[in-house]
């Protein structure tokens, strides 16, 4: 598998762990148990939104080590905008689901900028450092100490929990639940925070386990 391809495959199966980890613990939390199935299915339709966003993160990030040179704030900005379009695929997909959501991207942007630049840099870094016949772990050893690979894991993690509960702001729930919404999204951001934290240093426990 080429090197950017394996950055993507390990992105993808790190946010289908934390839906999934996310999903279990409100699903044993009582006071989200009514809401869980529209919680469900924005998490799961979420997932894949951020996966095709980050692909094309990492894929610039591979662009940019081979030509040397770190991601510029013009190449982030480009990569915000190129988001947007995959949005808009997200938001027609969801059209057959029972939730509506308009994103907003004035509290969305800076978020999710934030993100990519986080989720860019530290691909570069990676692939940079990623030498001829050796895998992407020993890639990942080279570029972070153990703390510190953690503290990325934890920032892209929760830069993803707060974007998510910026969308969960916006689903339409029955009117039954209306009155509820500050409160689930408030608990959603706890349990997503809790839930990235132990994933962090799992993934990160997994990485340099010897």
């Amino acid at each position: 598998m080429e090197r950017a391809g394996a950055l993507v495959a390990l992105n993808r199966k790190i946010l289908q762990e934390y839906s999934r980890r996310t999903s279990e613990a409100l699903s044993a939390a009582l006071p989200f148990r009514v809401a869980l199935p529209h919680l469900e299915r924005l998490l799961a339709s979420n997932v894949g939104k951020e996966v095709q966003k980050d692909a094309l993160v990492i894929r610039r990030a591979q662009d940019a080590a081979v030509l040397g040179s770190p991601p510029s704030r013009e190449n982030l900005h480009e990569l915000l905008d190129a988001t947007k379009n995959i949005d808009r695929d997200f938001l027609a997909g969801v059209g057959h689901l029972p939730i509506g959501i308009v994103i907003s991207y004035d509290e969305i942007a800076p978020l999710r900028l934030q993100r990519i630049e986080r989720l860019c840099h530290g691909s570069f870094r990676i692939l940079q450092a990623w030498q001829p016949g050796r895998g992407l772990r020993s890639a990942i050893h080279a570029s972070f100490a153990r703390a510190e690979l953690e503290r990325l894991l934890l920032d892209l993690l929760r830069l993803y929990a707060l974007e998510t509960q910026v969308l969960s702001r916006a689903v339409r729930l029955p009117a039954l639940l209306s009155p509820l919404r500050d409160r689930i999204g408030q608990g959603l951001n706890r349990v997503m925070n809790e839930t990235a934290r132990r994933l962090a240093y799992s993934l990160a426990g997994m990485v340099y386990r010897r």
